[in-house]
């Protein structure tokens, strides 16, 4: 063989050798949360890890902020585009404030979707709702409804003022009251930025600014649980109920003890693993996001994007008495 044939050999074997040692790396998919620390989002990472197990190819940095703010998730995606990550996935502490981070991150090569609480499109390429919006707001209020057939006062305790996610299914909710839930009076409104302290403050102050409260209702984890143990502390089991969206590991103990009726939620270990999948297809098998476009989610099943590139994973679902010492096990 020539010397030149060599050469060429050589360099064929190389190029190869380099194709496959870039192809043998694991895509790195970075799962960005509103904070760390919340069992809602721990619960989505062991979702997320099982996603990766199933594809075989994928490394998951589960990363966010300690406390839930644009400012500080901004910090951790600049840090994930200076590791050059393939993907980044991430539930939003705001809408808009995060897209230039975002969008420099997607000029960087980097897929980028949202889910739970979501961007802007021009910040993302698709967004994965836990649930249908609607369908969320009206859940919330039939939670506190279906427990006090004479009707009352009630009392929302949302998570951060800025909150996507958290917003949508709050105006969701105010649409469907008068026409369904006509003896349902909402006097408030209040934000509790998903710390459990704050949260805390802000229950208390509900239950000292509106004597007659029946029932506060807090479509957020944290929430949930504060305002609960609020009702439990200053003995108002019986007279205010707490409901929204709560994760049933966490929960079980205000059901049991009265404080609580019951909550909804959707399950986020589904929730972490389907954010994941959509995330690898987009940046390892080049599936276009667009809208009417129909997307794997593994064993979760498909999900079909709107005209805004979103689409919703399913329905949430209920844990009372009747159920909750089984799903408490699971997540």
């Amino acid at each position: 063989m020539s010397f030149l044939k060599k050469l060429m050999v050589t360099a064929a074997f190389s190029a190869a050798m380099f194709v496959n040692a870039a192809y043998a790396e694991n895509v790195k998919i970075a799962l960005v949360v509103k904070s760390l620390g919340n069992g809602f989002f721990d619960a989505a990472n062991k979702g997320a890890e099982e996603a990766a197990k199933e594809l075989g190819d994928v490394d998951i940095i589960y990363t966010g902020p300690t406390k839930a703010t644009a400012e500080a998730q901004i910090e951790v995606v600049n840090s994930l585009i200076a590791q050059k990550v393939d993907a980044i996935a991430i539930s939003a502490n705001d809408a808009d404030a995060l897209v230039p981070a975002l969008k420099k991150a997607m000029d960087r090569g980097i897929t980028v979707i949202s889910w739970d609480s979501g961007v802007a499109p021009e910040g993302r390429q698709l967004h994965l709702n836990p649930s249908d919006t609607n369908l969320i707001g009206e859940t919330i209020i039939k939670l506190a409804a279906d427990y006090l057939p004479e009707g009352g006062d009630v009392a929302i305790l949302s998570a951060s003022s800025t909150a996507t996610n958290q917003n949508a299914w709050i105006e969701a909710a105010k649409k469907v009251l008068p026409e369904k839930f006509p003896k349902i009076n909402l006097v408030a409104t209040v934000y509790g930025d998903d710390d459990s302290a704050k949260s805390t403050d802000e229950a208390k102050g509900l239950l000292k600014s509106y004597p007659n409260l029946k029932a506060i209702i807090a479509p957020t984890t944290v929430g949930v649980v504060a305002a609960a143990q609020v009702v439990t502390d200053q003995g108002l089991i019986g007279k205010v109920n707490v409901t929204g969206l709560a994760l049933p590991s966490e929960f079980k103990k205000f059901i049991d003890n009265g404080a609580s009726q019951a909550v909804a939620l959707w399950n986020p270990i589904d929730l972490g693993y389907s954010a994941v999948y959509l995330a690898h297809d987009l940046a390892v098998k080049k599936e276009e996001a667009k809208p009417g476009a129909t997307l794997s989610i593994g064993r979760v099943g498909k999900v079909t994007l709107d005209d805004t590139n979103s689409a919703a994973m399913a329905p949430p679902f209920k844990f009372d008495k009747s159920n909750i010492e089984e799903f408490s096990k699971i997540y």
